[in-house]
């Protein structure tokens, strides 16, 4: 199965640093989100990865034309111009790199990269939030229900600690816990590729378009993941998702 990652929006809120980079390529460690959700994939057996590519997209290009070379000890025979790769710890992963425009929207993206998926299930998640979503259980419940879609349901992280107060008084304090209960978009897809027919052109949402159509239809089913999952929307999102892993207590380091 091929796993399909938005890797093309501007990532404006995140501060300074999708200036220089898109936001895929914000680095959480010493590698950028995007690895890191490639990373989870793989964990499950999928190693096969469409990129679709937008806002300075030939940072993303660069970095995997060079990943092999920059993970492995090599020789150069500056003579003849050949590079003779030794030890390396590439991943062997297959990444189809697909311009979808800078200025189209999420479901025009996953319009434009149709050609590479085929006839084929596929998975679909952004290119700025981990997680530690089963990918198994996901396909699995998936094929279950037999709908065009699945999207996983995530219970966002609190902003903020909650008061619970009684008669004025404090009565206990809980630092940012869960959000209020409701059930959000956390990515994570799977789906048929019968979801290109709900989509109409370059400026049709994912979101909003694409899945509110689905969902009318009875074609978008829920998966429900209670574990951890991170989006990295701003500069306090990366510096949280950056802090966990440099302490080893990142939650979606399955592999």
């Amino acid at each position: 199965m091929k796993a399909v990652i938005l890797a093309g929006g501007y990532g404006t809120r995140i501060g300074e640093e999708t200036n220089l980079k898109p936001k895929p390529m914000v680095e959480i460690g010493a590698q950028p989100i995007l690895w890191h959700i490639m990373k989870i994939f793989s964990h499950y057996g999928i190693g096969e990865f469409i990129i679709c590519l937008g806002y300075k997209g030939h940072i993303i290009k660069e970095y995997f034309s060079n990943y092999r070379l920059y993970r492995s000890d090599f020789t150069i025979d500056m003579d003849k111009g050949e590079i003779t790769h030794h030890a390396t710890n590439a991943e062997p992963w297959k990444v189809t790199l697909v311009d979808t425009g800078e200025g189209t929207e999420t479901g025009g993206r996953v319009k434009r990269i149709a050609d590479y998926v085929g006839n084929d299930t596929f998975c679909l998640t952004y290119g700025d939030g981990v997680g530690d979503v089963n990918i198994e259980e996901l396909i699995r419940y998936h094929k279950q229900h037999g709908k065009s879609a699945t999207v996983t349901a995530v219970q966002p992280p609190g902003r903020f600690g909650s008061l619970f107060v009684e008669n004025q008084m404090v009565v206990n304090f809980r630092e940012k816990p869960v959000g209020d209960g409701g059930w959000i978009n956390g990515g994570f897809f799977v789906l048929e590729p019968t979801v290109f027919n709900y989509i109409a052109n370059d400026q049709s949402v994912w979101e909003t378009d694409v899945l509110m159509k689905l969902a009318e239809q009875k074609q978008l089913a829920a998966y429900h993941h209670h574990g951890f999952w991170h989006p990295m929307d701003t500069m306090r999102d990366k510096k949280k998702l950056h802090s966990l892993w440099e302490d080893n207590q990142a939650p979606w380091k399955v592999w």
